[in-house]
């Protein structure tokens, strides 16, 4: 995976991020016009409940565009998960002269006549971190997301096993939002390494990633299986799995069974650090959003990058970034977020945890 990146952390991208608005839409960051060929570049993120929205994606794109065209402007939206929001963010912003749109969609399979809009306009669209269906556009960048599901389905069975408990119970399994097509290749992966090993209690595809209705799942599925009889919880992200710890925590269980995530939220590597959860992905995200920013400003200036692979989307073959997810458990952070500066070992130590940082050697 590309690590060029290092040597900038990221908490320094957050602190100048923390002086914006991060919850206004149609926010327009003007780059000092100090000379090369400039436009508009119209970034849609689709929600801010995932703590990695607005924390990293956001700010780490609109640098990367200041960097290479200081001519260039950003025109960001969130839709706060309201596609009907987001139809008018995009319909306004290429009212408003984007030259080129770069969209994470809430409704990935529901968008293609907003990309169709822009076609005709000769507005390239690049599809960020979620495959928009039924209609051919510029690229596609993201994670190979079958892969993030083997990663988190691989994890739980080796962490069940290691317990002695995989055919012992039953485990439930906490999808995405349906949505959004990234969830059901994360399903797709899990299912591939869990199919036949052991038995599913509960499933739930989760409306908008949401912890909470992610927590009352759990509770209902802790209701209809028996506490007891729960050995694993497959959650599709962290801040869910953050949900299904509550309502773990809520039901008296003494020790909880493993808990898969990802997005590497501060929180939960907290709580893998402290034995709470097992893991988590480790997406590289300013990877994705650098390479999502690179090709929109090469668009601007008309240029056409070569891709390194080629994504189906039903309609057609999207040239695409994919990059590479990391599985990451407590053994783990040190040489991944700590190493990356993805976090700073002082925000992830703090007293709660301190002991369970010196114990990881993160210090």
């Amino acid at each position: 995976m590309h690590r060029a990146w290092r040597t900038i952390p990221i908490a320094a991208v957050l602190l100048a991020a923390a002086c914006g608005n991060s919850t206004t839409t149609a926010n327009q960051s003007q780059a000092p016009a100090t000379g090369g060929k400039g436009g508009t570049i119209a970034l849609f993120l689709p929600e801010s409940k995932t703590t990695r929205y607005e924390a990293f994606d956001r700010p780490l794109f609109e640098a990367k565009v200041k960097a290479l065209c200081a001519d260039c402007k950003v025109l960001y939206s969130n839709a706060e998960q309201d596609p009907a929001k987001q139809q008018q963010q995009v319909e306004a912003a290429i009212t408003q002269g984007a030259n080129v749109l770069v969209l994470d969609a809430v409704d990935a399979n529901a968008v293609a006549p907003l990309v169709n809009q822009a076609k005709q306009k000769n507005i390239p669209v690049v599809a960020y971190d979620r495959l928009i269906s039924g209609i051919d556009y510029a690229y596609y960048v993201s994670f190979n997301n079958v892969r993030v599901g083997e990663m988190q389905g691989q994890a739980l069975l080796d962490a069940m096993n290691a317990r002695g408990t995989a055919d012992k119970g039953q485990i439930v399994m906490i999808h995405g939002s349906p949505t959004d097509p990234s969830s059901a290749d994360y399903k797709k992966g899990a299912k591939s390494v869990l199919d036949g090993k052991v038995k599913v209690g509960r499933e739930f595809d989760t409306p908008d990633w949401s912890p909470d209705k992610a927590q009352q799942e759990m509770e209902q599925a802790i209701t209809a299986i028996g506490r007891d009889q729960v050995v694993g919880v497959l959650s599709a992200n962290d801040g869910m799995a953050g949900g299904a710890i509550a309502a773990m925590k809520r039901a008296g269980y003494k020790m909880l069974p493993p808990i898969t995530g990802q997005d590497a939220e501060l929180a939960a590597v907290q709580r893998i650090l402290t034995g709470e959860q097992y893991m988590t992905i480790y997406l590289d995200i300013r990877s994705e959003a650098e390479k999502s920013a690179e090709l929109a400003v090469s668009l601007v200036k008309g240029e056409k990058p070569q891709a390194t692979d080629k994504v189906n989307n039903g309609t057609a073959d999207i040239p695409a970034f994919l990059l590479d997810p990391i599985a990451v458990t407590a053994d783990k952070i040190k040489d991944t977020i700590v190493k990356d500066k993805f976090y700073t070992v002082d925000q992830i130590c703090t007293a709660e945890v301190k002991q369970a940082c010196a114990k990881a050697g993160i210090q």
